[in-house]
């Protein structure tokens, strides 16, 4: 890893501005939500926050593009293009994105079946803890959808409660229930 900063987009989507970190020398996903980068970059682990960010350069994204640290981001496009597909109706894309965040073996877990879960449905905690392997862990897969640094490409707003409620979202219900109406999943 490079002491480069992470490079910040801010994207417009159906639920609001969406910020995304990406890493210049690799193009992954390490932070994205609806709030603005600074906080994103404060939800990190200290050898990435420690790294700053910059904003993205206008248009970046072309085969030309070079990163401050020399890198490509060719990626910035690639994040771009599927946030833009994705407010578009095509909701499959957003899973063309390489991301990636810290956690121990079951999050990682809940975080690869939460990205399995279709636009338009959606799974109660206790369906994302027996999809991540564990049935009984419903809690800690509760504790993966709340440490999910990786909204929407890992879309914890697809997860609710058992009761059918929205539960919680870190940026709040409001923007949840955006996110489902968009995938049609609520009316």
């Amino acid at each position: 890893m490079t002491n480069a900063p992470l490079i910040a987009l801010e994207l417009p989507t159906p639920a609001g501005t969406l910020a995304v970190l990406v890493s210049p020398e690799d193009g992954v996903v390490r932070a994205s939500g609806f709030t603005a980068p600074s906080v994103l970059l404060g939800r990190l682990p200290l050898p990435l926050r420690a790294r700053g960010t910059v904003p993205a350069p206008s248009g970046a994204g072309g085969a030309d593009d070079v990163g401050p640290s020399g890198g490509s981001v060719r990626a910035l496009g690639t994040v771009r293009d599927a946030v833009k597909a994705y407010s578009a109706g095509d909701f499959a894309a957003l899973d063309t994105v390489v991301v990636e965040q810290d956690g121990g073996p079951f999050f990682q877990e809940v975080w690869r079946a939460m990205r399995e879960i279709p636009a338009g449905t959606t799974l109660s905690y206790a369906e994302l803890a027996a999809r991540a392997g564990n049935p009984g862990a419903v809690r800690a897969a509760g504790s993966a959808c709340a440490r999910n640094l990786l909204a929407p490409f890992l879309p914890c707003h697809r997860v609710l409660r058992s009761d059918g409620a929205l539960g919680g979202y870190a940026y709040g219900l409001a923007v949840k229930d955006a996110l489902l109406a968009h995938e049609g999943a609520r009316p």
